[in-house]
């Protein structure tokens, strides 16, 4: 179809049928819209078809509401239902009134599906009756220079089609239509609520797609939000604080009609815009906790208070802006920063009202946020001050968060030092029992847990043992693949902690624990942090002097020691290393070893960086930065002169007695002369009187047919017979004042070997 033939747009609806809504006070209607493109002539050109719905909610139906005339209301303002369907109408506003209200879900025992996330907003600021198409865009961009009512609702329409994702893509690629809608919410929120809730649900509606952050971070929406934020919150305290001075004067003149009925509307009105309040707020924040998804987003998010602002609308009584909230609060107290504003500003003391409360989404991720605020020492205080702990014990029987009140009452008592711990001293027993009787189900876990955990000076730990016969079940539990590795885990933390009493520890070791935990050291050597905790119990152990000697005599725990005392666990190395210095104080055989293995251990590392250090060295001092040459061994070594002389033959000079073979040609010419073996005229002498010969003719009669260039057949050396000796470090020999080598003893004199390898010249 080309573009230049299409002349007009035919758009036809079609009513398919009407249903109530599942779960709200509504009716559904579905139709069917079909866009028709003409050409010039009036025939269609390009058809499209789609199945819609409009959603009719019907708040202000009660049991006393008048049926037949709201059904006819219902048909006068929605055209899409013909008014044939008024008693099909009026029969379903009769079902919707009989039916009760699903409202929030009562408190349950039983296991029940939990939401994770909040649930997206469903509100519609203006319940207008028209239709949003998609082709009208431009129109009602349009709406959105004009007036405050007609902004309203353009922004209503191009939020119908925000709320389908399908339109998302098309309304993204309207430039202008963005730029209207930031434009108008930054210059006119102040003015009207409805209006700013819409243009914000629509950028919530890009939000919940990560490729339009970068628009949305753009046009600055979540700086834009945060100060919307910050003065509804301020301007709902002067509501608040206006209500309750008349409520004061009400009370205080009770017999003053016209004042009561004053503050009875300034409560109305209050409600009234308490709820539209709500609305803006929970679409801000629901685009704020999208936003967050990156870092930097967050922080700058926390720079401008938005912890402060969260933990303030905890006040609240919305179920659905109190999810929000607490989600948004829960993705932020993982960051130490953000916790100590919570605790700043008293979110435990806000939290309390909400556990336990009837709606199970809300409660579940209160108890998470909770979870998450008691490794905070300081809050766990106030969560033990403001009486949580009888408030989670009372969910333990509900499934839905028996897990996470576990986790939070463990967190709040055995897992950290403090008063709380003194708590459970009434209940060893109790612990004790439900740890031997389901030591495999969760509860028994727990209690185990517990026990290991609690780390109290004055506990008599042998009463305990001897009273519930713990040793048998203890040595059981630590034989190799007996149970899960996280319940020998705790078992072996038990053991650590019980071998703080002397007599405790003197009786595990005269038990054979310690050979059990070897053995259990040897099976699961991989496993660090079970590693770790045996180390430790052997740590507890060396500091009673009961049980030091039989750690010391009687196994071979020191060795395993000394084995680990070069671990790449650093915990492990720094639990071992106190160990063995206590066993080295008392034990002067096991010190010397230890001294000798880290002095072994000591020396290898210097060594080996010494030796690395001088290789290369060496490496920069013969090749410096060219390298050496490759294919060495390819060629003939006798003709790389270089080798033999180093700089002497580069920088063109050679010293007595050392002559290289480009002196002497393959014919036998001596710097260019025929040489019989004769002396010549010029030639040089040396310090006795005895001609220089050429390099291979020393003492050689030239008539016996000598080649120059044959090789010695025993030896490589081309150093001349009276140097023979030591060398220097190219190589060169080292000649004395007199031309002579001293021998090891100083003599002057004496008998010398000529050359190498006892070959003898002469």
């Amino acid at each position: 179809m080309q573009v230049e033939e299409a002349r007009y747009l035919k758009r036809k609806v079609k009513f398919s049928s009407i249903d109530v809504h599942p779960t709200e006070k509504a009716l559904v209607v579905n139709y069917e819209l079909e866009a028709t493109i003409l050409g010039e002539l009036g025939d269609p050109m390009l058809g499209e078809r789609k199945e819609c719905q409009k959603i009719i909610r019907v708040k202000s139906l009660n049991p006393g509401s008048d049926l037949t005339t709201l059904a006819k209301e219902i048909i006068d303002k929605c055209k899409l239902i013909h008014p044939s369907k008024l008693l099909e109408v009026e029969q379903l506003l009769y079902y919707l009134q009989s039916r009760k209200d699903s409202g929030p879900p009562s408190k349950a025992s039983g296991k029940t599906q939990l939401q994770e996330n909040p649930e997206v907003p469903t509100y519609d600021a203006t319940e207008i009756d028209e239709v949003a198409n998609i082709n009208e865009v431009d129109d009602y961009m349009e709406l959105l220079y004009e007036d405050v009512p007609e902004k309203i609702r353009g922004s209503a329409l191009l939020l119908q089609l925000s709320r389908n994702p399908d339109n998302l893509e098309e309304l993204f690629a309207n430039e202008t239509v963005i730029g209207a809608l930031a434009r108008v919410l930054r210059e006119d929120w102040k003015k009207s609520t409805e209006l700013a809730t819409n243009i914000i649900y629509i950028f919530f509606c890009f939000s919940s797609f990560t490729q339009f952050h970068g628009v949305i971070m753009h046009f600055k929406i979540g700086a834009l939000c945060m100060n919307i934020l910050e003065h509804e919150l301020k301007k709902y305290d002067l509501w608040n604080d206006e209500l309750q001075k008349k409520k004061k004067l009400a009370e205080s003149e009770k017999d003053n009609v016209k004042v009561k009925e004053d503050y009875e509307k300034s409560v109305k009105k209050f409600s009234e815009l308490v709820k539209k309040q709500e609305q803006l707020l929970r679409v801000a924040f629901y685009l704020l906790l999208n936003l967050s998804e990156d870092l930097a987003v967050e922080m700058k998010m926390k720079n401008k208070n938005v912890v402060k602002m969260l933990v303030k609308c905890l006040e609240r009584d919305n179920f659905e802006l109190l999810i929000l909230v607490v989600s948004f609060l829960k993705k932020l107290s993982i960051f130490i920063e953000n916790k100590k504003e919570m605790s700043k500003e008293n979110v435990i003391s806000k939290l309390t009202k909400l556990i336990p409360c009837d709606h199970e989404d809300l409660l579940n991720i209160t108890l998470r946020l909770l979870l998450n605020l008691s490794f905070d020492s300081e809050l766990r205080s106030k969560i033990v001050k403001f009486g949580l702990l009888p408030k989670l014990v009372g969910l333990l029987n509900n499934e839905n968060h028996k897990m996470i009140v576990i986790c939070s009452d463990l967190s709040c008592t055995m897992s950290h030092d403090g008063p709380t711990k003194n708590l459970f001293v009434d209940y060893i027993s109790d612990l004790a029992e439900a740890m031997l009787q389901a030591d495999n189900d969760d509860f028994g876990v727990e209690a185990l847990g517990i026990l290991g955990n609690l780390t109290i000076p004055d506990l008599d730990y042998e009463l305990i043992i001897r009273e519930y016969e713990l040793i048998p079940w203890i040595k059981r539990r630590l034989e190799p693949g007996s149970a899960e590795d996280d319940i020998v885990l705790d078992v072996i933390i038990l053991v650590g902690t019980v071998c703080n009493d002397d007599a405790c520890a003197k009786l595990l070791a005269e038990s054979n624990i310690i050979h059990c935990l070897i053995e259990l050291l040897n099976a699961k050597q991989e496993d660090d942090e079970m590693v770790c905790q045996i180390v430790y119990v052997f740590y507890q152990m060396i500091f009673h002097e009961s049980t030091r000697e039989v750690i010391i005599k009687d196994t071979q725990a020191p060795a395993y020691l000394i084995d680990l005392m070069h671990d790449k666990n650093a915990e492990i190395r720094k639990v071992c290393d106190n160990t063995l210095d206590i066993i080295a104080e008392f034990d002067p055989e096991w010190a010397k070893r230890i001294q000798l293995e880290k002095f072994r251990w000591h020396n290898s590392q210097w060594l080996d960086m010494i030796e690395t250090r001088q290789m290369d060295e060496m490496a920069d001092q013969y090749y410096g930065d060219e390298g050496y040459d490759p294919y060495l061994q390819d060629t003939d070594i006798l003709d790389r002169p270089d080798l033999f002389y180093g700089d002497a033959y580069e920088n063109g000079y050679i010293m007595d007695g050392h002559l290289t073979p480009e002196y002497i040609d393959e014919n036998g010419m001596y710097d260019g002369q025929p040489y019989d073996g004769q002396p010549y005229e010029g030639q040089p002498y040396d310090a006795h009187g005895q001609p220089y010969m050429p390099y291979g003719y020393d003492g050689i009669d030239i008539q016996d047919g000598y080649e120059p260039y044959a090789r010695p057949e025993s030896n490589m050396g081309f150093i001349d017979e009276r140097y023979a000796g030591a060398v220097d470090q190219y190589g060169r020999p080292i000649q004395q004042e007199y031309g002579m080598y001293q021998n090891g003893h100083g003599d002057e004199e004496d008998e010398y070997d000529f050359g190498y390898g006892g070959y003898d010249p002469r």
